[in-house]
């Protein structure tokens, strides 16, 4: 199929093309010869009057005009995505899709289990597919290759749309039976004189919310253990008197499988901004509005 002179197919190549920066490897992921992708990139800077990808050592990299000509390609493909993967009238039961969810293994454990679990009752077809975020992740969000993120707010990036799924407050946690924590409060003292257990992200190139936060305010905590997931804390805190800053939502999950016990934070830090975040390609996408309703409808509840 050509619109205006252009055979539409070639734009799935230069979708390739740029994702993989390599004739063969874009070939194999379009199950296609070498020499025919060869022929699409030439037909392509035929058609744009520009090299596009130019080889530079043993790597392709893109023109600037590439560069400008990607975020188009990549919205006008995911908005044939969205169309074809439409029906004017969405049946979940029967539904067969598959959804990628990038998002902590806190957020994991405190809604996307419980959907998981509603969908099996509801929508036995639907399969959930969960990532934790990856340097590559706003890239792969932006390609199509995400459907949803659940990202905190300063994570958050790229060309994409996104609202507040719920606010958080932070709580410290600790061993049930750590003295510091008796009576259900804890003094500022207390806080900052003990050892604690941090979440470092990305391996350990992003702050935790709560250490971002302590960052801004010029504070800093002893550090004892650091672990790279929220839901391996517990096992770090249970017969010590180390402490941890906690989201909420898990603690309350995590206090009934662990011998821990929580006090609200002896200082001011805000409440946590949790994002949801999709491609504007898909904003008309009924599967997705749908798949969104039932993640928001779990966020609520859990208010």
């Amino acid at each position: 199929m050509r619109f205006k002179g252009l055979d539409l197919n070639l734009l799935v190549a230069f979708d390739a093309l740029m994702a993989t920066r390599s004739v063969s490897r874009s070939a194999e992921r379009l199950n296609l010869s070498q020499p025919a992708m060869s022929a699409a990139l030439s037909r392509l800077r035929d058609y744009f009057g520009d090299e596009l990808l130019m080889l530079q050592g043993k790597r392709m990299h893109p023109t600037p005009f590439a560069d400008e000509l990607m975020p188009q390609v990549r919205t006008s493909l995911l908005g044939l995505e969205s169309m074809l993967s439409r029906s004017p009238n969405f049946n979940a039961a029967t539904s067969q899709r598959s959804f990628r969810i990038v998002t902590s293994d806190y957020v994991l454990a405190s809604l996307i289990v419980p959907l998981i679990a509603e969908l099996a009752a509801e929508a036995p077809g639907i399969r959930i597919d969960c990532g934790v975020p990856q340097p590559s992740t706003v890239q792969e969000l932006e390609e199509g290759k995400i459907d949803i993120t659940i990202t905190p707010e300063y994570v958050i990036g790229g060309n994409h749309l996104s609202y507040t799924l719920y606010t958080e407050p932070q709580l410290v946690a600790g061993w049930s039976g750590n003295p510091a924590l008796a009576g259900g409060t804890i003094s500022e003292a207390d806080f900052f004189a003990a050892g604690h257990v941090a979440v470092v992200l990305g391996g350990g190139a992003t702050l935790s919310y709560a250490d971002r936060q302590l960052e801004l305010m010029g504070r800093t905590r002893t550090i004892e253990a650091t672990v790279a997931f929220f839901t391996a804390v517990p096992w770090l805190l249970e017969g010590t008197n180390r402490l941890a800053v906690m989201h909420s939502r898990l603690a309350t999950q995590l206090a009934g499988r662990f011998a821990i016990a929580t006090a609200p934070m002896p200082f001011e830090i805000p409440a946590m901004k949790q994002m949801l975040s999709y491609h504007p390609g898909r904003k008309d996408d009924a599967g997705l509005s749908w798949l969104r309703g039932k993640i928001e409808a779990i966020a609520h509840a859990g208010a």
